[in-house]
C-alpha cells in the first residue's frame, strides 16, 4: 500500500464556488496510486468542500443563493461577529456542508460522476487563500 500526502492553496475572490478537481487529480498523478482512495480536507472554518454539478454554472449560482437565504448575514441573533457580519454565517454554512471529501480511485482516476466536480465553497465576502490537504492511499 502506498500513502502520499500533498497540499495546495486556492485563492478565492469572495463568496462562491471554486472548482479544484484538476488540482486534486494532479496530486493523485503525483502519488502513483492506481486503485485506492483520495481524501481532500480544507483547513478552514469559514469555507467548505462540496462535490457538485460542474457542467452548468447556474446550478452553483442557485446553491449560493439558497445558502444566502438559509443563513442570512446581519441576523440580529448572532453574537460571534468579531470579523464582521459574514463571520458567523460563514461558520454555520461550513457546518452544513463538509470539511472533507473521500473519493474512490480506479485506474488512476477519481470515480466522480459525469457532471460532478470538487469545489471549495467560500462563505466569506473578502478574498482568501484556502489551504487544502490531500491524502492518497492505495495500490500503485
Amino acid at each position: 500500500m502506498r500513502v502520499h500526502a500533498g497540499s495546495f492553496s486556492v485563492p478565492t475572490r469572495g463568496k462562491g464556488t471554486y472548482e479544484i478537481t484538476s488540482q486534486v487529480e494532479a496530486v493523485i498523478r503525483e502519488s502513483g496510486v492506481l486503485t485506492g482512495l483520495v481524501t481532500v480536507f480544507i483547513q478552514h472554518t469559514s469555507a467548505s468542500l462540496i462535490i457538485y454539478e460542474n457542467a452548468d454554472r447556474s446550478a452553483r449560482t442557485d446553491l449560493e443563493s439558497y445558502f444566502d437565504r438559509l443563513v442570512p448575514e446581519e441576523a440580529d441573533y448572532f453574537v460571534h461577529t468579531a470579523e464582521g457580519a459574514d463571520d458567523m454565517p460563514s461558520h454555520i454554512r461550513m457546518v452544513l456542508t463538509r470539511s472533507s471529501e473521500t473519493i474512490p480511485i480506479d485506474r488512476g482516476r477519481m470515480q466522480l460522476g459525469a457532471w460532478q466536480g470538487i469545489f471549495v465553497f467560500e462563505h466569506r465576502r473578502a478574498p482568501h487563500s484556502r489551504s487544502l490537504a490531500v491524502t492518497v492511499m492505495g495500490q500503485p
